[in-house]
């Protein structure tokens, strides 16, 4: 049975955890998508224990990171998912599942929760739209890279 607590990011070996499994998860996107450059790839360890995000964690019984979420709420009632992680070794078992609805649950008093990743990562379009999230616009953030933002619950 999975576990999912939010994470202290002041602790190294959690922060050390997270940024492994961040670089991990975001250089197969990188991969898929043909864009190197995506923020989380960029990051140190100090510059990801200094984000106002907040992360949770999805733990096996033996304590492994398999995967982690963070979010954030700029504006009242709108909470943007900005991560969603997955270890590669983990894909295809639930995992970012369980994070969304664990965070839906969390935060159900939230007005629409947003989400943005590549136009060509299937696989997170396929994820985002199951959990009722909806397309509502693409942006061309390099040539040839688009990046969709998706909706859930609120106004489109």
């Amino acid at each position: 049975m999975n576990t999912i607590i939010r994470l202290d990011l002041q602790d190294d070996y959690t922060l050390s955890e997270l940024w492994s499994l961040q670089h991990k998860a975001y250089r197969l996107e990188a991969e898929m998508i043909g864009f190197h450059e995506i923020p989380p790839l960029m990051e140190t360890r100090e510059m990801l224990a200094a984000v106002k995000e907040a992360f949770y964690g999805c733990f096996d019984e033996s304590g492994e990171l398999l995967g982690a979420v963070a979010v954030l709420e700029e504006t009242p009632g709108n909470l943007t998912v900005t991560r969603m992680m997955v270890n590669p070794e983990h894909f295809r078992q639930g995992i970012a599942g369980s994070l969304l609805e664990f965070i839906f649950g969390l935060y159900s008093g939230i007005e629409q929760f947003i989400v943005s990743t590549g136009k060509l990562n299937h696989p997170a379009v396929t994820l985002y739209t199951k959990h009722g999230f909806v397309p509502a616009n693409v942006e061309e953030v390099a040539p040839g890279v688009e990046l969709i933002e998706f909706y859930r619950g609120g106004r489109l």
